[in-house]
C-alpha cells in the first residue's frame, strides 16, 4: 500500500538512489538494511513524502503521494528520525500532543479528544508515568518511546472520512540504545504492528530486523541488492554481498528467528 516504484534521487550532482523499488503492504513490517551511505534514510524520506524522486514515483494505496494534501499525508504517515532535538524545554505530554497538529484547524488548540489520543499513545508506549517530565531529562530509550508515542497520536483519528491504512517510518530506532532498551523498542514495534499499523524500519541491526521484520529490502550503493521474506533474504551469502562480512546465519533455538553472527571481514573488503 506504500510503495516506491523505480525511484531515483540525488543531492546536488550526486545520485543517492538508483531505480529502487520497495515498500510495505497493509499491516506489513518491512526492514531496510544496508551499510552507511547505501541510501536507507533517503529512501525513508522519499516514502514519507519529505523528498520527491527525480525519477519514478511513490504511491500510497495506489495513488501518487503528489495527489494527497500535506495534511492528509501527515494523518496517514508518521516518521520517527534517528534523533529528536527540541528547541525548548517541552514536557513529554506536550511532545506527544505535537503529533495532533495535522488534525487541528489553523490557530486551534488541543481539545479533550486530542488529550485522549495522547494519553492512549503514552499508554501504548509505556510512557504514561513520564507525561509530566521534561523531555530533555529522559534517557535515550525513553525519548525514543515518547517520540513514537507522538507519531501514534499523529496517526490517530476520529474522522470517519479519513480512511486507509496508517504507516509508521522508523529510522534507526535502536541506535545508541543499551540492550534493555533495544529489547523494549523491538517489543513495541511488534505490538504496534499487531494493532494493524504498517511499519518500515531502517536499521543497521541485522538481528533486530530478523526478529521483527516480515520482509527485507537490502540496499548497497543506492541500489536494491535483494528483497523478499526475511528468512529467504537474510543469508550468509547476502550478508557477505551487502557488507563484505563473513557471517554465520542460523535460527535461534529459543526464538526461532534468524540469528546473524559476524565472523570477519572478507579478503576483498580489507585489501
Amino acid at each position: 500500500m506504500l510503495r516506491a516504484e523505480a525511484v531515483s534521487f540525488g543531492y546536488d550532482t550526486t545520485e543517492v538512489l538508483h531505480d529502487v523499488s520497495a515498500g510495505v503492504g497493509d499491516a506489513g513490517l518491512t526492514g531496510v538494511l544496508g551499510p552507511n551511505g547505501s541510501g536507507k534514510t533517503t529512501l525513508l524520506r522519499l516514502l514519507g513524502g519529505l523528498r520527491t524522486p527525480s525519477d519514478g514515483q511513490v504511491t500510497l494505496d495506489g495513488r501518487a503521494l503528489s495527489t494527497y494534501t500535506r495534511g492528509t499525508l501527515a494523518r496517514r504517515m508518521a516518521t520517527v528520525p534517528q534523533e529528536t532535538h527540541m528547541a525548548f524545554d517541552y514536557s513529554v505530554l506536550e511532545v506527544v500532543l505535537m503529533g495532533r497538529y495535522p488534525h487541528l484547524e489553523t490557530f486551534a488548540i488541543e481539545g479533550p479528544a486530542d488529550l485522549e489520543f495522547a494519553a492512549s499513545a503514552l499508554a501504548a508506549t509505556g510512557t504514561s508515568d513520564l507525561s509530566a517530565r521534561s523531555f530533555t531529562t529522559l534517557s535515550g530509550g525513553e525519548k525514543q518511546r515518547v517520540v513514537i508515542a507522538s507519531a501514534l497520536a499523529q496517526l490517530s483519528s476520529t474522522d470517519s472520512a479519513e480512511t486507509g491504512s496508517r504507516v509508521l517510518l522508523l529510522d534507526e530506532p535502536t541506535a545508541s540504545l543499551d540492550l534493555a532498551y533495544q529489547l523494549e523498542i523491538a517489543s513495541l514495534i511488534r505490538e504496534l504492528n499487531a494493532r494493524g499499523i504498517a511499519i518500515i524500519v531502517s536499521t543497521h541491526d541485522l538481528n533486530l530486523a530478523a526478529s521483527v521484520c516480515h520482509d527485507l529490502v537490502l540496499l548497497r550503493d543506492g541500489r536494491v541488492l535483494a528483497t523478499g521474506a526475511t528468512s529467504e533474504v537474510l543469508t550468509a551469502d547476502m550478508v557477505r554481498s551487502l557488507y563484505g562480512v563473513d557471517a554465520q546465519v542460523t535460527h535461534h533455538p529459543a526464538t526461532g528467528h534468524v540469528l546473524v553472527v559476524p565472523l570477519s571481514r572478507t579478503h576483498e573488503q580489507t585489501r
